[in-house]
């Protein structure tokens, strides 16, 4: 059965998580999707649609994190450790509340990191899909999240962001404020890495204005499973969307790999 679109809301902590969930093939592995700082359901745009068709039609789940997207209000300012609580806390009640087991983890930018950070801490995932992931904080990640405090300031982004989320002006500063605070520049995941044996596929944008490839560098070096790595020239922090057509091809070749269930 394939039912596509069924928007839910699932309790969780602070209060009910807003969920796309599409049942599928029940002979492959699920396939959850962890979005970017300022992401929401919504703001995967049709990416999860063409990753389902291209990897055979598995059950994919796409959810908005607290304080995004129709999802209850996040707890603000955030602390610097708001990914490890996502990762250890709200993601394994999320998957154990809709019967998800061994997932195949596609995460972007934030959402990359708490797949990394879940798989690290022990979360058993079939593979995972990290596009543009963090496991450190550089100098151009900081200048680009100041460089968007001040487009959120200046232009209409707010409004913008409000077709995305019930609380845009929240969503942006839950998100900005702990990265450019002091105490989140010593941020550093490197010490998960280690506990990460799944196959993993890591796509970066040669134009990311928010890291480089020494984050899939420092990835590549702490893991202990098999990692590879699609890098798209000219594309920028979503290569997902920037060329989706290539990314969308890698991801099908790593899902013949991983997704089929044992």
């Amino acid at each position: 059965m394939d039912r596509v679109g069924e928007r839910v809301f699932v309790d969780i902590a602070r209060g009910p998580i807003e969920c796309e969930l599409t049942v599928g093939d029940p002979d492959l592995a699920p396939w959850v999707f962890l979005h970017e700082g300022l992401g929401s359901v919504d703001l995967w745009r049709g990416f999860p649609d063409d990753v389902r068709s291209a990897s055979g039609g598995p059950t994919t789940l796409v959810y908005a994190r607290h304080g995004h997207g129709r999802s209850a209000p996040a707890d603000l300012p955030r602390p610097v450790s708001y990914m490890h609580h996502e990762a250890d806390v709200v993601l394994p009640a999320l998957l154990d509340r809709l019967g998800i087991e061994r997932p195949v983890l596609v995460g972007h930018s934030d959402g990359a990191s708490i797949a990394l950070l879940y798989a690290g801490g022990g979360g058993d995932v079939r593979g995972m899909v990290c596009i543009a992931p963090h496991v450190f904080v550089e100098d151009e990640t900081i200048a680009g999240i100041a460089a968007a405090r001040v487009t959120f300031e200046t232009t209409e982004m707010a409004e913008r962001l409000g077709r995305y989320h019930d609380d845009p002006v929240a969503t942006f500063s839950g998100w900005n404020d702990v990265w450019l605070s002091a105490e989140f520049r010593h941020w550093n995941i490197e010490d998960r890495l280690s506990g990460i044996e799944a196959p993993t596929l890591l796509v970066q944008g040669t134009d990311d204005d928010y890291g480089t490839l020494a984050q899939l560098d420092a990835i590549e070096r702490g893991v202990r499973g098999r990692c590879t790595r699609l890098v798209v020239d000219g594309a920028g922090h979503a290569p997902h969307l920037d060329a989706s057509d290539d990314v969308v091809a890698a991801i099908a070749e790593f899902a013949a790999s991983v997704s089929r269930r044992a």
